[in-house]
């Protein structure tokens, strides 16, 4: 098994890494295939210089996919050189700021891009506190009384922006359903409702090319279904923020490591990108990476904020 770690560099010399360590920094993106770029590697805690949630799949050198848009994320966009003109599809996982707060920068952004063709967004239906997707739409573009009515044509089409096609993803929606059916023929993209707390979240699997990136977004793997929705992940990516004793409300919203390691295993993923990082998440790295390598023998990597893993 191979593991690439760049988060500490303390952790290349613990774990005897070292190769490893420095085979992180790939060149992204490739000019043919497919690659998966970290965007932000973060969580919604502001103390460990990076980016909250968000990731980008490039195909022969275009930014094709993105997964979230936490805070932080519109500047790693830019530093990655990603072209919003060349995206056909954003999914929200929810609706925490660390995963959604960069969304309207993005769209502003989009607005000199001169893209004129619509744009796919998938999120998930609403629940108790949170909105679903069309309702955090509507909030920020409705011309009337959108928080950013003026990029209300991104709703529309008028005003010469790009055209959103919402698919708001209802609680019991089947997991089958190919989000991009429609609109692209040779990306396929399928949604999953997964357990985080009271938050309605959502699951992504991204295949191109025989290859399939699974997103996990944040849950507490509580839900068996959700390996058989990631089997035989090229890359399974799924969000490491809580140690192993952490609390009961902690596991309500998140994974434990054990558990994460489990649930790769059951799915028989070829890699696992574990991210989704904070302060407190790393204080105690070390011991919760090696509860992961017990149970998973699969490749392991480690996230970091334009982290490039090419899928050869």
């Amino acid at each position: 098994m191979q593991v690439h770690i760049s988060i500490l560099a303390f952790l290349c010399t613990a774990l005897l890494m070292t190769q490893a360590c420095a085979e992180q920094t790939q060149t992204c993106p490739p000019g043919e295939g497919v690659a998966l770029q970290v965007l932000g590697s973060g969580g919604p805690i502001a103390d460990d210089g990076r980016a909250s949630t968000a990731y980008l799949l490039w195909v022969d050198g275009k930014s094709r996919v993105l997964i979230d848009a936490g805070g932080g994320s519109f500047l790693r966009f830019g530093e990655s050189q990603a072209a919003f003109s060349d995206l056909d599809f954003i999914g929200l996982s929810h609706f925490h700021t660390d995963h959604s707060a960069d969304f309207p920068a993005l769209l502003k952004s989009g607005v000199f891009s001169g893209r004129d063709r619509p744009l796919t967004v998938a999120g998930p239906g609403g629940g108790q506190r949170f909105p679903g997707l069309d309702k955090y739409l509507s909030s920020m573009l409705d011309s009337s009384d959108g928080a950013y009515a003026y990029l209300s044509g991104y709703l529309d089409g008028s005003g010469g922006l790009a055209r959103i096609d919402s698919i708001e993803i209802a609680a019991q929606a089947a997991s089958d359903e190919n989000l991009l059916a429609k609109t692209s023929d040779d990306i396929a993209i399928y949604a999953m409702h997964v357990p985080h707390g009271i938050v309605p979240a959502l699951a992504f699997r991204v295949e191109v090319r025989g290859k399939s990136f699974v997103f996990s977004s944040d849950q507490n793997a509580s839900d068996d279904r959700f390996a058989d929705f990631a089997n035989g992940a090229t890359v399974l990516i799924m969000h490491m923020p809580i140690p192993e004793n952490a609390g009961e409300g902690a596991r309500q919203l998140h994974a434990v490591p054990s558990r994460i390691a489990a649930v790769a295993a059951a799915a028989d993923a070829e890699s696992l990108l574990l991210s989704h990082f904070m302060a407190r998440s790393l204080s105690n790295f070390e011991q919760n990476l090696a509860l992961v390598r017990k149970a998973y023998a699969g490749e392991l990597l480690v996230a970091e904020d334009l982290y490039c893993h090419t899928a050869d």
